[in-house]
């Protein structure tokens, strides 16, 4: 019997971390947002860009998995960047009433918790990184 804490191995391995399936969890987010909109043209664009934001976060986490530690610690920085556009973006959906407060409370706490968990993964790889092997990059963020 397979033990129940076990989780199956996948084939690409940003599937077993857990913030992208946090990043998945808060585009799923921004789409229930959009469709609580009206068919006002200016909102649904504004609720399209919010969602280019969002669906950044998971496909930088998903595309720098693929390269070598530096060049993923790179595509976790503009996951992060990402992020802060969301920050942005909430910020001026809450002030112009096209989410509520609660709503902008919300996306602000999901947002912190990601960058924190995006940092936290930077970190650790800038940790295991080869003295020489980021010379295109300074660490910082």
């Amino acid at each position: 019997m397979e033990n129940e804490h076990e989780r199956p191995t996948t084939f690409f391995r940003f599937e077993d971390l857990r913030i992208y399936h946090k990043a998945l969890e808060y585009v799923d987010w921004v789409y229930l947002m959009a469709n609580k909109t009206t068919n006002d043209p200016f909102m649904k664009s504004f609720f399209e860009r919010f969602l280019i934001s969002a669906n950044g976060i998971p496909l930088n986490i998903a595309e720098g998995s693929s390269r070598n530690k530096s060049q993923f610690v790179y595509y976790l920085k503009m996951a992060k960047s990402s992020v802060r556009e969301c920050v942005v973006v909430s910020s001026i959906a809450q002030s112009r009433g096209f989410i509520s407060h609660e709503a902008y409370d919300d996306s602000k706490n999901r947002l912190m918790e990601m960058t924190k968990m995006i940092g936290a993964l930077i970190g650790s790889l800038q940790r295991s990184i080869k003295p020489g092997e980021m010379d295109d990059d300074d660490g910082t963020d």
